[in-house]
């Protein structure tokens, strides 16, 4: 079993937690839907795992988060890649929950889903909070930026692989599921 859960605030999208980005807005970070596209071809499922407070607090409803999943899909599927679930905490942090990262549980739901082992999923983003959640479910962990090698992943214990980029982090781990080149015609 190859699963990634992948935290779609701070990777697929900048944006933080507590709003919700304008369907019109919603930008991928550079190289993350090729990335997922060669990870798919590489026999990986891959899941999202993410906060949302603001449906707690009512900033937004469950059809607007929709949306922009759909978009997000529909963005991803113009480039070959899928992921196959997206799971959410719509509690605040005061309601301290157990879904809610850095508590495992959502990540424990996804790998259940699948029927992995913790040791068969390999958490991966921008956020020390995501890590945490893998770190405490006993996942792999893999920190993805232009800086990973110097960042700070003090919040947890266990080896981090780091990588400076999506296509890096791509590469790592589905290496024969790169994108063929285009033939030439003779």
């Amino acid at each position: 079993m190859k699963l990634a859960i992948l935290d779609r605030i701070g990777t697929l999208h900048a944006e933080g937690e507590d709003a919700l980005v304008p369907f019109k807005d919603w930008q991928p970070q550079p190289g993350v839907l090729e990335a997922i596209a060669q990870l798919n071809r590489g026999g990986w499922h891959v899941a999202l795992a993410t906060n949302q407070p603001g449906l707690g607090r009512g900033s937004f409803d469950v059809t607007e988060l929709n949306a922009l999943h759909l978009r997000m899909q529909r963005e991803l599927a113009a480039v070959g890649a899928r992921v196959e679930a997206v799971f959410f905490c719509p509690h605040t942090p005061d309601e301290a929950c157990q879904c809610r990262k850095p508590a495992p549980g959502l990540l424990q739901q996804i790998a259940s889903r699948y029927g992995a082992e913790p040791h068969q999923v390999w958490v991966i983003g921008q956020d020390a909070v995501h890590l945490q959640a893998g770190e405490a479910m006993g996942a792999r962990l893999v920190w993805v930026g232009p800086d990973a090698a110097q960042t700070a992943v003090s919040p947890v214990a266990q080896p981090v692989a780091c990588y400076p980029d999506w296509a890096a982090v791509a590469d790592a781990l589905a290496p024969d599921a790169q994108a063929s080149p285009p033939l030439q015609a003779a």
